[in-house]
């Protein structure tokens, strides 16, 4: 029986998950399945593996052969890397200890390069948002400028039309209080 490790489609219409299962090649693709060895989130940023180390490793040591995407996934995971050392095990290359000093050592190199790439993207990020922040700034200030303008030029306004109004109240009131006296 040829089998293949391969994606099952799971989730909704516009949100697709995976389960990552050991099937008969022959089966459809949401079909029967022999194992499910892990799942498969695309939705997140950035994508979740949730994968049974072992049991990968093994099906892939048996011959399973994996479909393109799950082949990346694995090798992602470091599913081929483990293949190649216990390869260079059973060849006598080096000993299983090496191996899994060598496996460890890949791991942590792995981890510490995807925790550089973290940092730097979010390190765009704050940047990114502190040049929006200094844009918004620069747009609020101009708006309070003109605001200000504005109000200025009201105020203004308004002083000349109280003054116009107490330049023509004052001869009034002149000549309102000099009509008396005349009489």
């Amino acid at each position: 029986m040829a089998t293949r490790i391969r994606l099952q489609r799971r989730g909704h219409k516009g949100y697709a998950f995976y389960a990552i299962v050991i099937a008969d090649s022959r089966a459809p693709r949401d079909g029967r399945f022999i194992e499910k060895i892990g799942t498969y989130n695309p939705n997140t940023d950035p994508s979740t593996v949730d994968l049974n180390f072992e049991r990968a490793l093994y099906w892939v040591m048996v011959g399973a052969q994996p479909s393109d995407t799950v082949r990346s996934i694995l090798s992602h995971e470091g599913v081929y890397m483990k293949k190649h050392l216990l390869g260079g095990v059973a060849k006598g290359a080096f000993d299983e200890a090496t191996a899994e000093a060598r496996f460890n050592a890949w791991k942590e190199n792995k981890q510490a390069g995807l925790q550089a790439l973290m940092a730097k993207q979010e390190e765009a990020k704050k940047a990114e948002a502190n040049a929006r922040l200094e844009a918004e700034k620069k747009v609020n200030e101009e708006i309070a400028k003109k605001v200000a303008e504005k109000k200025a030029a009201e105020a203004a306004a308004k002083a000349e039309a109280e003054a116009a109004a107490n330049a023509e109240a004052a001869p009034a009131e002149e000549a309102a209080a000099e009509a008396p006296a005349e009489a």
